[in-house]
């Protein structure tokens, strides 16, 4: 993609829709782009556009071994994209959604999508930035992965990724910086047991305290209890 991303502000009502309109109609062309989240800026793309994840993970400098999360609307949408969802599982995603927590859950067979070397999983989160969501809830589900070039900081604001990821995007929703800093905290949950895959900004303590109830645990290090 060459040209410059045309930035959206999202200060008022207006604005604030205004942005939301020119993501979703670049989302729906195929095209990339930034978007506030509770944790980082995100570059997002269309979900079920496999030429748009294919750019995103280009954009980044990663290959399909790395395939992007999925962000979604609402926490409801885990069953349209999830199979076999532990209990434990479903309880924390109502405890911290919207939030810092990501799913790593097995996916539905019959999505027509292709995020890169899944093994047959998706990583779901519903976040908590009223920006994301109301642009989610026009478009679906969206690949959405931290607005950066890898290696480098996730970006904070609009700013930052504009300077990484400028030429690859279409439209930068420009909400501010981003009040968290922190990446999500990935849980995997292909499994009977909970195994944490990244520590991020939701601690093992809160989980834990869920997950007390289906008497299984998280150790600090990762290891199954």
């Amino acid at each position: 993609m060459s040209g410059m991303a045309q930035r959206r502000v999202t200060g008022t009502e207006e604005e604030r829709a205004a942005a939301i309109d020119a993501a979703a109609a670049a989302l729906t062309k195929g095209e990339l782009v930034v978007i506030p989240t509770d944790t980082v800026y995100g570059i997002a793309a269309d979900a079920f556009d496999r030429d748009a994840v294919a750019a995103l993970l280009a954009a980044k400098g990663r290959g399909r071994e790395m395939p992007p999360p999925v962000l979604v609307a609402d926490p409801e949408t885990l069953d349209a994209l999830a199979v076999r969802v532990p209990e434990w599982a479903r309880s924390l995603a109502e405890e911290f959604w919207p939030g810092p927590l990501t799913l790593v859950c097995h996916q539905q067979a019959s999505l027509q999508w292709d995020l890169g070397e899944t093994r047959g999983t998706v990583a779901v989160r519903v976040p908590d930035d009223g920006v994301a969501r109301a642009l989610l809830e026009r478009t679906g589900p969206l690949a959405v992965s931290s607005a950066n070039k890898t290696g480098l900081p996730a970006a904070l604001d609009a700013d930052a990724a504009e300077e990484m990821l400028g030429a690859d995007v279409s439209v930068i929703v420009d909400s501010g910086p981003v009040d968290g800093g922190e990446a999500s905290t990935i849980i995997d949950a292909t499994h009977y047991r909970p195994r944490l895959l990244r520590l991020g900004a939701l601690d093992l303590d809160r989980i834990n305290a869920v997950l007390s109830a289906f008497d299984v645990r998280i150790e600090p290090e990762g290891s199954e209890a």
